[in-house]
């Protein structure tokens, strides 16, 4: 026999909250997992030119993401656990530990809303060094050195499906690849900016992890709620 009444409520109303606390943790490390491995991404990241490798401050919250989804479902499976055993002892730890990640989730947000266009502008930078250096080469007689920057360009465009730093360098290039002075539009002849599909690829990545972790934040201030209340129900329980 365990806690009664309202306790007893509680205490299912917990075990429901950590398996939806549990199945976000699942969800965050999918879509970590799929931001981590998404073809667009990954062909801009890895790039490297000249010895520089693309900015990886995307791929490092992507990480902590991972980290956090996997830890999360442990967490979850631990709150699950301890309100069905009705034990104060699991479900302090539990306590504690939803604390921690709530103080670590806040931080992170924080940090992430002051820094939410360091990655996009970081990408542009390493786009714009590439553009300069591939439309500079391409006017030498230096045929490796040229190829190596139309091809790292070349990602770029064909990945984004944009050609050029703006409205008439987009124009510029694709007349130098129609006179055959350069190879790096892609073949759609588009005239997209590269920098506004970079801001967008980004910026709605940025947006979808913090819908994730605002979400996450709102369960979690629910179970520290119900994991005291039926601590405490736990604890002046006649039967304990």
């Amino acid at each position: 026999m365990g806690v009664e009444g309202c306790t007893k409520c509680i205490k299912y109303m917990l075990f429901f909250f950590n398996f939806i606390f549990w199945l976000a943790g699942g969800v965050i490390l999918g879509v970590a997992l799929w931001l981590r491995h998404d073809p667009k991404t990954s062909n801009l990241l890895e790039l490297k030119f000249e010895g520089t490798q693309a900015p990886s401050t995307f791929y490092i919250s992507v990480h902590i993401l991972i980290a956090v989804g996997a830890v999360m479902m442990v967490v979850g499976f631990l709150g699950c656990y301890g309100a069905i055993q009705e034990s104060q002892c699991l479900l302090g730890t539990f306590f504690a530990c939803l604390v921690i990640l709530f103080a670590c989730e806040v931080a992170a947000g924080i940090w992430g809303f002051m820094h939410k266009d360091t990655v996009s502008k970081e990408m542009i930078n390493f786009y714009d060094s590439v553009y300069d250096k591939a439309i500079t080469e391409s006017l030498t007689i230096d045929t490796e050195r040229k190829q190596a920057a139309s091809s790292v360009l070349k990602v770029f465009h064909e990945t984004l499906n944009c050609c050029g730093k703006g409205k008439v360098t987009s124009v510029l290039t694709t007349l130098t690849d129609s006179l055959g002075v350069t190879d790096v539009c892609p073949k759609s002849g588009t005239l997209t900016s590269c920098h506004s599909r970079l801001e967008e690829l980004f910026s709605d990545k940025i947006y979808l992890i913090g819908i994730a972790a605002l979400v996450v934040a709102v369960i979690m201030i629910f179970e520290m709620i119900f994991s005291m209340v039926l601590c405490c129900g736990i604890r002046n329980s006649p039967v304990y």
